[in-house]
């Protein structure tokens, strides 16, 4: 598997990544990605700022995840519980998997490729929010070593849960 950085040439394979996540959540009726979020837009932003990525496999885009090292501001304040570190971070957003690959471990593929960038900027964070309804990421999350640490507030004052992991810094 390759992961790296979205091209615009990758906007139509993500954006159709996007929309399947979209439609899971409608059917599943969880108020997350809802009003055309995130648009094409938003991703061509995630692209410029550097921020956006892929992953592939045997070529094809089965994954697009945004990642980003600098402060997310809605995790400024955390309510309902606290952060487990105060040090610098990677936050995650936007990640969605093909539903062709849903369930093959494509996610964790994702986490591993973001701990390996973590351990190249030394930095032992990943923090993580998502809509409290969105029961399969909160699982996936905890599966893969995330603790929950409270609510937080997006700028349109949206509620999300919020999870971070703290990377070992030890060659276990």
């Amino acid at each position: 598997m390759v992961f790296r950085k979205t091209t615009e040439q990758d906007l139509d394979q993500v954006m159709k990544i996007i929309k399947q996540a979209q439609e899971y959540f409608r059917n599943n009726h969880i108020d997350q990605w809802v009003n055309n979020y995130p648009s094409i837009e938003t991703i061509k932003n995630d692209i410029a700022n550097g921020y956006s990525y892929v992953l592939l496999k045997d070529g094809n885009i089965v994954a697009t995840a945004a990642i980003s090292f600098d402060e997310e501001v809605t995790y400024r304040s955390i309510y309902d519980g606290d952060w487990l570190s105060n040090s610098d971070y990677v936050v995650i957003h936007r990640i969605a998997v093909d539903n062709n690959y849903k369930g093959s471990g494509i996610s964790a593929e994702i986490m591993k490729y973001v701990e390996q960038m973590c351990l190249k900027k030394a930095v032992n964070s990943i923090k993580i929010d998502t809509h409290e309804q969105n029961m399969s990421m909160q699982k996936f999350l905890e599966k893969n070593g995330f603790s929950y640490c409270g609510v937080i507030y997006l700028l349109d004052r949206s509620r999300r849960v919020a999870y971070e992991k703290i990377l070992s810094t030890t060659n276990d």
